[in-house]
């Protein structure tokens, strides 16, 4: 496996790991406090569709990245 590959495996797999995260927030399973805020930033009460939405995209992109950077070359 080339470097490139497994770079474009691992970003990957970290979109994916932050879509699901992303995903499980949304859908009120997991509750974090923000981390590195910028702003005057405030947890996730309750579920926010958006937020389910966004990780559900960042997590199928992710996956695709993954899958398509460990196929390249083969």
């Amino acid at each position: 496996m080339k470097l490139i590959q497994i770079v474009g495996a691992l970003i990957g797999a970290l979109i994916a790991a932050l879509g699901l995260l992303w995903f499980l927030q949304g859908v009120a399973l997991i509750q974090m406090r923000p981390i590195l805020c910028v702003a005057n930033c405030e947890p996730i009460v309750g579920r926010s569709p958006f937020w389910a939405a966004a990780g559900v995209i960042a997590f199928l992109i992710g996956s695709g990245v993954a899958y398509l950077s460990a196929r390249r070359g083969r």
